[in-house]
């Protein structure tokens, strides 16, 4: 396993495959699979918002980017109704970078602008669902931050490898060696860099430029708009003479 993943996610790099989980269903559908394990399109729609049917779709298109596989058995696998398909995904988690080319950070800014629309509402669920029915010894691991750095990207990407490393033995750790008190924790972590100032300038003046470019067509077509109708009465005086 390379350094970078240590947790032994599934790599995404074909755009294609982006574009394809960047649907709420399917980001649902895989989710609940690396949760709760193998299921069918019957047992996930309920938990998912589609129907069985759709579902099933969804399901497919995952796997034909390799998210998701056949989980049946042998017995299994005779079974007709393909919402009674068992699937299971490939991988605990999924991964992505930025890619250079245009296609593929558009695909990659697409995929996690769903991802965190579907996690945007999860601090505060927490708050008012979960947290009021947490144990004391609970409530006093509870970690929340908000903090700001000033950093090199090379210093950023080390740090997110260090954390990557704290956290892999706890990711990978098999059921069976889990302790008997153990259980989920949702980690949500965002390393969001601060465009600079240069940065803000040159989008603002392309921004002005390009509103300037439009308005200068704008008066461009209107003016000649206002030209035809003089244009229109000297070809009829034309005519008539």
């Amino acid at each position: 396993m390379e350094s970078g993943n240590r947790f032994g996610d599934l790599e995404l790099h074909d755009p294609k495959a982006m574009r394809a989980l960047a649907h709420p269903v399917r980001l649902a559908v895989l989710e609940r699979l690396q949760r709760y394990g193998p299921a069918t399109a019957t047992q996930l729609s309920p938990h998912v918002g589609a129907t069985p049917s759709v579902t099933s779709w969804h399901l497919r298109h995952l796997a034909g980017f390799g998210l998701v596989r056949d989980a049946r058995t042998e017995t299994e696998a005779g079974t007709a109704d393909r919402r009674e398909r068992r699937w299971e995904a490939a991988a605990r988690g999924f991964r992505f970078d930025l890619p250079d080319d245009e296609e593929g950070r558009a695909a990659a800014r697409l995929l996690s602008g769903e991802m965190m629309a579907r996690t945007a509402g999860v601090p505060l669920r927490w708050l008012t669902e979960t947290e009021p029915r947490l144990e004391p010894e609970w409530l006093r691991a509870v970690n929340a931050a908000s903090t700001r750095i000033v950093v090199t990207a090379d210093e950023l990407a080390v740090l997110g490898e260090v954390m990557e490393e704290l956290l892999a033995p706890y990711v990978t750790r098999a059921p069976s060696a889990q302790p008997p008190d153990a259980r989920g924790v949702r980690m949500l972590l965002y390393a969001l860099p601060e465009a600079t100032e240069a940065t803000e300038a040159t989008e603002a003046t392309e921004a002005t430029e390009a509103t300037e470019a439009t308005e200068a067509t704008e008066a461009t077509e209107a003016a000649g708009a206002a030209v035809a109708p003089d244009g229109a009465e000297a070809e009829d005086r034309e005519a008539s003479a």
